[in-house]
Order: C-alpha cells, then sequence, then structure tokens
C-alpha cells in the first residue's frame, strides 16, 4: 500500500468530517468522504444535535476523547468565531445519593487530569440564576452541584463546514447527495464503495455513518450491534429573564445543566432554553421506516434523523423543568422534535477494523461529544497501526456473538438508554438479559445460593449464601471490617469466610467464563512465537503466561499458552478481540504459506473450567484420581491429561489465587459430573464453593495483574510489572523493537502496590491518588484483602514515587492515608504455589 492509500469515508457528519481532517493533517490527502445528504445539511445526528459536551465519563478513555474534542473544537475558528463555547457544565444533586455521586465523580474527574469541584446550592444559583433552590415538587431541593468549568457547547454544524473547508484545502474531496449502495472487495480486502453515483476505487473504507452503520454493516455481513432510538428535545419560547442576554451564534452564557435525577439536561439558546429528555420511554427506530427526505427538501425542521414529536412522552419533563425552572412557567414548547442517536448494548463506541473484510474499517455509535477524539484514535489507527488512547472498551469486535444478536443489541440499548444518568455502582450487574451463558456447574451454584454478578453474558457467582454459617467459625483476624454503604453494594461478608477456608483448606472455583482458545497446525508454534512475548517453543506439557503486544510495545493482552502436543495449543485469553486477533492473523499466516496453516477456534462453550485451590487440594483430587499429581508428577506451570472418576480432564498446574491446586479443564458433558465427583470428596477436607469476590482478593493479595484494569495499551511490560512475562533474548514477536527501546528510556510511571493505613477504608478503583497534596496517579484495583488484613489498592503513580512513600487516596471527596508497599503482600516466596 502506498504512503497515502485511497480512502473512502461514508458520512460527512462530526466523526467523518474529523477523521478525514485528522488524515490529512498526517499527510494522508488521497480520501473521498461521501454523504447521502446535502453537504450543507447532511441531515443525520450530527445536524440536529444540541451540542453539549461533558467530559465527565468513568472511562478514561472516554474522557481523552472529550477533552479532545473541546480543545480541538475551541482551536477551530473562523471570522475570529471558534466552533465552541467553553460556559462550562454543572451537574446538579437534588438528593444525598446524587450529591454522594458527583463527589466519587470529582475524583474519577481528577484521576483523569480533568478540573472540576464540588459547590454547594448557593454557588449553583449563583452560577445558574434561573435556578429553582427552594423546595422542588416531592419535596427535593438542590443539594449542590459538580462544576466542570472546561465543559461546554459545540457548535457541532459550523464544525463540519469549517472542517469541510480546511480538509477540501489540504485535497480531502467530498461527494454529497451520493447513497451508498454496496462495498466492493476482493480476495477479502476491499475495494471501493459502491454509490448511485458509480464505483469510488478504495484502499480503506471508513465507515461513520452513524445510525445508519448498522444497514452498512450488513451490506457485507458485518454485525454492528447499535441500535438507533429517539431521544426527545424541545425548545421553549423566549424567556424575559434572558432577552439580549445571549448573543448568536454561540447563544450562551451560562453552563450547560444536567439533572440527572429527573434525566434531564438545558443548554441556552439565544433567549430560549432547550431541554433535552431520557425521561421517556425507550423508541426504538425502525429504519426501513425512516421518513424519504431529498437534498431539494432538506431543512433545519425536515431531515432523516428528526422524527416527529411526540408531545404525551414529553409532558412529564416539561413539568419538572418549570419546577426547576421556574421562568419555563411562563413559555410554551415552541418546537420539539424526537432526534435519532445511536446507542449500544454497553454504551461505549464501535470503533475498529472488520475482522472479516480487511481495509474496512468502523466507527460508529460516537456522539458530538467525543467525536473528534475518536477521530484523532482512528487517524492514528489508520496510519500508525494503533491508536495512543487504549481502545479497548471501544473495539468493535469486543462482544461475544450472542451479544451482537438483534434481540441483545435492542434490549441492552434500550437498557442503557433508560439508566443513562442512573447512579450506578461498578459492579452493578444488568437485570436482563440474565442467565444467557451459564456453566454447566449453574444448577449446583444455585442450590448452593450463588449471589451472581454478569459480565459478557456469563453469570459468575461472586459468594455462596450456604458459606453463611462459616462465618461463626470465622477466627477474629479474618473477620472483615464494617464497609460503608458504597463499597458494600454486591459484596458480601461470606467473601472472607470463602478466602479463610481457601486459605486453609480447600476452594472450589467456577473458572468456566475464561474465555479459552484452540490453536492448532503445523503453523502453531511459529504463529505463537511471532505474537507473543514468551518462549513457546517448549516441549508438550509447558505452560506459559506472556504477553501480546502492540508494535509499539504496549500490551495488548495477556495469555496463558498450553501446549499439549506439538502441533496442538490451548490458550487463556481475555475477550473476544483476542480471538478475533488471533484468528486474523492466523489466516495472514496461512494464506502466505500453506505449509505453515494454522486455525484459532473458540472452544469456551464446548468446555468447563475448575479451580481447585487450597492446601488440602492433593487430598481432595487423590481421592478421585490415581494420576500422580505430587510437584515431581506434575510441576508448577504444567500441564497433562488425567483422569478424574473417569472423567478426562486437562490438568493444568497454575492458581490465580496463590494456592496450590490446579485448572481442570474437561469438555461441557463432564462438567457437573466432575464438580459432583470433587465437591462429594472434598468434604470431610471442608471443600467449599467459593466466588469472585475472595477470588479477587487473593489475586491482589499475589499482585497478579487484571488487563483493561491495570494495565492496558497504553503501558508497556516493564512499567506494569511484567517484564518477567518477556522472554530473555527473544526477538522477532510484534512489538519487539519499540519494547527494546521502552526498556532503555528511563521509567516515568509505575504500577504500585498500595496499603490502606487505617485497615479498614475500602476503595474500588479509578479514584485519585495524591503525593504531598497533588494528584499524581489513580487507582486500578482495589479490594480489601481477606489474608493481610487490609484494605488494598494498585495504582499507577510516577517512577519517582518509592516503596515505603506516603500517599492519599481520594473517596468521596475524602483522603485516605495509604503507603506504597512492597510486592506481593502474600507468600512472596511462591512457597504455597509451588508445595
Amino acid at each position: 500500500m502506498s504512503a497515502s492509500p485511497r480512502v473512502v469515508i461514508i458520512g460527512a457528519g462530526i466523526v467523518g468530517t474529523n477523521l478525514a481532517d485528522e488524515l490529512a493533517t498526517r499527510g494522508w490527502t488521497n480520501i473521498t468522504v461521501v454523504e447521502q445528504g446535502p453537504l450543507e445539511l447532511a441531515g443525520g445526528s450530527t445536524s440536529h444535535a444540541p451540542g453539549l459536551v461533558f467530559q465527565n465519563n468513568p472511562s478514561r478513555t472516554m474522557t481523552e476523547f472529550a477533552t479532545y474534542t473541546v480543545n480541538k473544537l475551541l482551536a477551530l475558528s473562523k471570522d475570529g468565531e471558534s466552533c465552541f463555547n467553553q460556559v462550562g457544565g454543572l451537574e446538579l444533586a437534588t438528593t444525598p445519593e446524587r450529591l454522594a455521586d458527583l463527589k466519587r465523580k470529582m475524583g474519577v474527574m481528577t484521576s483523569w487530569g480533568v478540573e472540576s469541584r464540588i459547590v454547594d446550592a448557593d454557588e449553583c444559583e449563583k452560577i445558574y440564576p434561573l435556578l429553582n433552590t427552594g423546595k422542588l415538587t416531592g419535596g427535593r431541593e438542590v443539594l449542590g452541584g459538580l462544576l466542570i468549568p472546561t465543559d461546554g457547547l459545540a457548535l457541532a454544524a459550523r464544525a463540519v463546514q469549517l472542517l469541510i473547508e480546511r480538509s477540501s484545502e489540504a485535497g480531502v474531496k467530498y461527494q454529497g447527495s451520493t447513497t451508498v449502495t454496496g462495498i466492493a472487495q476482493e480476495g477479502g480486502k476491499v475495494t471501493g464503495v459502491e454509490t448511485d453515483n458509480g464505483l469510488i476505487p478504495a484502499d480503506i473504507v471508513v465507515s461513520c455513518a452513524g445510525f445508519w452503520g448498522r444497514e452498512l454493516g450488513k451490506m457485507v455481513g458485518l454485525e454492528v450491534p447499535l441500535l438507533p432510538l429517539a431521544h426527545q428535545y424541545a425548545i421553549s419560547t423566549p424567556l424575559p429573564e434572558l432577552e439580549g442576554v445571549n448573543e448568536l451564534p454561540k447563544g450562551a452564557s451560562k453552563p450547560i445543566l444536567r439533572y440527572q435525577d429527573k434525566d434531564l439536561y438545558y443548554r441556552e439558546w439565544g433567549d430560549r432554553i432547550g431541554i433535552g429528555s431520557y425521561a421517556h420511554r425507550p423508541m426504538p427506530v425502525d429504519m426501513s421506516a425512516l421518513p424519504k427526505v431529498s437534498a431539494e427538501e432538506m431543512s433545519d425542521h425536515r431531515m432523516p434523523s428528526r422524527l416527529d414529536f411526540t408531545l404525551e412522552d414529553f409532558l412529564p419533563a416539561w413539568e419538572d423543568s418549570q419546577d426547576l425552572l421556574p421562568a419555563l412557567r411562563g413559555s410554551e414548547i415552541q418546537d420539539g422534535f424526537n432526534g435519532i442517536f445511536s446507542f449500544t448494548p454497553d454504551g461505549g463506541p464501535l470503533m475498529g477494523e472488520a475482522p472479516d473484510l480487511q481495509g474496512l474499517f468502523v466507527a460508529e455509535a460516537v456522539w458530538v461529544t467525543h467525536s473528534a477524539g475518536v477521530a484523532k484514535a482512528m487517524a492514528e489507527l489508520l496510519v500508525e497501526g494503533r491508536s495512543r488512547t487504549d481502545l479497548h472498551g471501544c473495539e468493535l469486535t469486543r462482544f461475544e456473538k450472542v451479544q451482537t444478536s438483534d434481540a441483545y443489541v435492542s434490549e441492552t440499548s434500550q437498557q442503557n438508554f433508560v439508566e443513562i444518568y442512573d447512579v450506578m455502582h461498578p459492579l452493578q450487574p444488568r437485570e436482563s438479559p440474565r442467565d444467557l451463558r451459564v456453566s454447566p456447574f449453574n444448577v449446583r451454584q444455585k442450590e448452593l445460593g450463588a449471589f451472581f454478578l454478569e459480565s459478557a453474558g456469563w453469570e459468575r457467582p461472586h459468594w455462596f449464601e450456604a458459606n453463611r454459617g462459616l462465618l461463626e467459625e470465622l477466627p477474629a483476624e479474618w473477620q472483615p471490617p464494617q464497609r460503608d454503604s458504597w463499597s458494600a453494594l454486591f459484596s458480601s461478608p461470606i467473601s472472607a469466610a470463602e478466602a479463610w477456608r481457601t486459605r486453609t483448606a480447600v476452594g472450589l472455583y467456577d473458572m468456566t467464563p475464561l474465555k479459552r482458545l484452540s490453536v492448532v497446525g503445523p503453523g502453531a508454534q511459529a504463529l505463537l512465537h511471532r505474537l507473543s512475548t514468551g518462549n513457546i517453543a517448549k516441549k508438550p506439557g509447558a505452560v506459559t503466561y506472556c504477553l501480546l503486544l502492540e508494535h509499539d510495545g504496549g500490551i495488548r493482552s495477556d495469555v496463558t499458552v498450553a501446549r499439549l502436543a506439538e502441533e496442538d495449543f490451548q490458550l487463556g485469553v481475555n475477550s473476544n478481540v483476542d480471538f478475533d486477533y488471533l484468528r486474523v492473523e492466523a489466516r495472514k499466516q496461512s494464506a502466505a504459506d500453506p505449509s505453515q496453516w494454522v486455525h484459532v477456534s473458540d472452544i469456551t462453550g464446548s468446555t468447563c473450567c475448575i479451580g481447585l485451590w487450597g492446601p488440602l487440594a492433593r487430598e481432595v483430587i487423590g481421592k478421585v484420581s490415581s494420576d500422580d499429581l505430587t510437584n515431581d508428577g506434575l510441576k508448577y506451570f504444567r500441564t497433562k491429561e488425567i483422569s478424574v472418576g473417569g472423567i478426562p480432564v486437562t490438568a493444568m498446574r497454575l492458581s490465580y489465587v496463590g494456592e496450590l491446586g490446579w485448572e481442570l479443564y474437561t469438555t461441557a458433558e463432564y462438567g457437573l459430573k466432575l464438580w459432583d465427583l470433587l465437591f462429594e470428596a472434598g468434604r470431610e477436607h471442608g471443600i467449599i464453593a467459593a466466588g469472585r469476590g475472595a477470588f479477587n482478593s487473593m489475586r491482589l493479595e499475589k499482585g497478579y495483574r487484571l488487563w483493561g484494569t491495570d494495565m492496558t495499551s497504553e503501558h508497556h511490560p516493564y512499567e506494569s510489572g511484567l517484564g518477567f512475562s518477556v522472554a530473555k533474548d527473544k526477538a522477532g514477536f510484534v512489538g519487539a523493537e519499540a519494547l527494546a527501546e521502552r526498556k532503555e528510556q528511563p521509567a516515568t510511571r509505575a504500577l504500585r502496590c498500595l496499603t490502606v493505613d487505617d485497615g479498614t477504608s475500602i476503595v474500588l478503583g479509578k479514584e485519585p491518588v495524591y503525593v504531598a497534596g497533588e494528584a499524581v496517579g489513580y487507582v486500578t484495583s482495589a479490594a480489601y484483602g481477606y489474608t493481610v488484613r487490609k484494605p488494598i489498592a494498585y495504582a499507577w503513580l510516577p517512577a519517582s514515587v518509592s516503596e515505603g512513600d506516603a500517599v492519599e487516596i481520594e473517596y468521596f471527596g475524602k483522603r485516605i492515608a495509604a503507603t506504597v508497599t512492597p510486592e506481593p503482600l502474600f507468600d512472596p516466596g511462591m512457597e504455597r504455589l509451588r508445595g
């Protein structure tokens, strides 16, 4: 491919035009942007978006996207007017729960480097004089707010026109009023875009089509898991209080306002108020019923993305708005519409390359808030091979197959619409759909009173009510502290008992949701050797913990590779993104050299896994297996085939909780029998079923990292404490050269273990960490360490912060003293694991 490949971008909204501009600034100018509507008013979501840009987001990536959007639109100007009105943003609290949540959000914003502060009710009124700070309906009142001074309003339509103008001068071509009818392809690669005006040749096609993205994906058999939903927006008649206050085109001087307790937001439009509502029923959009609007008919009030206003749905929001902003009581609804936006199963955007069609990329379900940031990341992905911003929560391929079905996308996207302004706990499970993916052990887990949380569709036990009686036996030193109301949610003291029994006897853990891949063929070793940091060329029976890296040395994922036979490997990976990456690379390798063919398949659903861990694990398995599982018979990080009560089992000497034991794999039809055999064999040894609460505590005590939480593609192995996973003297793997350069550079940051000084205060993650009064880092993972009897937190800190140094963690606005501590906290000599 040439230095400036032929690129076709589908969609000239705020994302597509930003992408064209970002590519042009990087020297790629052989670009055509295709838009089905007229360029001056495309008729998509950008054309009617109210333009609110709130940077506040629990995701560091999404906040970074929003901050970049703010800065870029501020700098994008003409005739002295920029495309961003930095009026600030104010989130209101009218309940104690919301006010506490705003304090937590302020901490997250500090972690992500965005200025914010909590203001009381009096200051809220000074900042926004139209507010009713007295009694509201239902006895509520404004208790305070979160002010982010750098938030504001994007002039999205103006920005699009200036981006078109600037990128056109750089050589980008725009074709308006052009309908895409197909994606041309040959040999698994895109070759162009078919339109009603003919074929446009292309090496790369990027779909920035917004809520039309799912339909475009269907042209090539690509599942794009988004749902178009209508969202109500209304504008009042002029208010005397705003007469002559706000000049157009910016039209606002007060902060954008969010009244999340009632699912509402507000902005000024000159002398009027714009009101957005999520308080109504979800309104899925039938794409086949969208109004057909020709270019000649297109106007601000008539476009495909602007549906008729349903007043009956808005009336409760109108009453709540008049209650909060009494100036509205003398006004009426001058204009209203149901505007279409894209929602996804987890609320994140969809970014990346289609796994089965090389050269087809997607940047969909992106709001104006994050538009320029997403475009920058996509441009980096195309030009440099990867985004400098971590995209694991945005990857197109992050969803499991069942999560891309129409039914799942529809239900979960509507649920996200309903919950968009709710106070959400980090562990909050979705209510539906549930029991979508269950292990063969699920029936026994329910009999034991499992409390389930859900992830990637899997039901995962977090503790078992059957173990509540153990709390009476729990030694005093193992008793957990009383938790605050927030950290107590989705938690139970039973987890302490489960950790205790695992450390002193034996626990049974369901590891089935761990994604498992089979990699087989004469080219299997070559593939894994090229893609991973580990020494894969070991004899069958070896298990290797290693990393998959980006080309710049960042950690793409961490994996466990078990060599079952010469051409047969089993991998434990993190997500569907890993599966698609490996199978695409396998396909390329097989095509390049058929003698080195390799096949990658997902075997998760057809298999299951039990973690049998604890000092008495050998006594338990010895009752149902005659195989030699002594240290000589199966060493640490080795695997072999054994028989457990006649069931064929692949035993791997691994333990994520730091105790003697094995991961025991078998096919799904044997799973329930395997569980029952082990449970019965362990009764005399005090065996219990244990959940993720105990598991997470023990893995932090051992210092084991969780990819996607403790480290991402933005971090390299040495600063993450994972240098041991890079095989010595190994070269030629993806990212090797960049990693070697990084290793030689002085470290600027490190992932550190912290313990909380008071021994009782528990944090949950994403809280800012202070050194000498300055916020310098943030918490990744946190838990109470039941064995070490103190709260644990891992955090990214400057490399200058050393073991023994005092730090503070901010939790709901309060500072908690902590100390940087040597790791691991438990069994540093590995005696228990190797015992």
